[in-house]
């Protein structure tokens, strides 16, 4: 899944930014070496991940859902306007992954009188130990996926990335 790959050895974006540098050399590309790479790097990735979740049965949109009421801790419930800020999907989208997760048998949603949308979302033992696992295998997976590099590059870079995520403009920072 992944390989060593030598200190400077020239990529796809390098070649780009050689056009862009021959074509406009008036024009910084550093934005394409970082953002352009960052964005190459998730799109490889995401068959990956997304084949993680697909062998527990769930995409990534549902188990976005079991992750957050397990990261919640005990008793693994938030209320559904908490799960849909948190996720920043709207809450139609949410709606329709809770009552997919719900028929699965993965969330239970109390049934009292009033609007579903103040019920709080637990995570059932079901739900709670397939969402372990997928998160687990989904690790490792990530894990393999970043071989290529040392630990000290592991942790210089996501250093980095936290460093530049924060510095951009957002309305949530989670």
């Amino acid at each position: 899944m992944s390989r060593q790959i030598a200190d400077g050895t020239p990529d796809h974006i390098d070649t780009r930014r050689e056009q862009w540098d021959r074509e406009l050399p008036d024009v910084d590309t550093v934005g394409m070496a970082i953002l352009g790479r960052a964005r190459w790097i998730a799109l490889m990735a995401r068959p990956h991940i997304e084949a993680v979740f697909a062998r527990y049965g769930m995409d990534t949109g549902e188990f976005d859902v079991l992750s957050t009421l397990l990261r919640a801790g005990p008793p693994y419930r938030l209320r559904p306007t908490e799960l849909y800020r948190s996720l920043m999907i709207s809450s139609g989208g949410m709606t329709d992954r809770l009552k997919r997760l719900e028929r699965r048998g993965l969330i239970s949603r109390p049934a009292t009188e009033g609007d579903k949308r103040s019920l709080p979302v637990a995570l059932t033992t079901e739900g709670r130990t397939l969402a372990e696992r997928a998160f687990r295998e989904d690790m490792a997976v990530e894990k393999e996926l970043l071989n290529s590099l040392s630990r000290a590059d592991r942790d210089r870079l996501a250093d980095l990335l936290r460093k530049l995520a924060l510095s951009l403009p957002s309305s949530d920072k989670e």
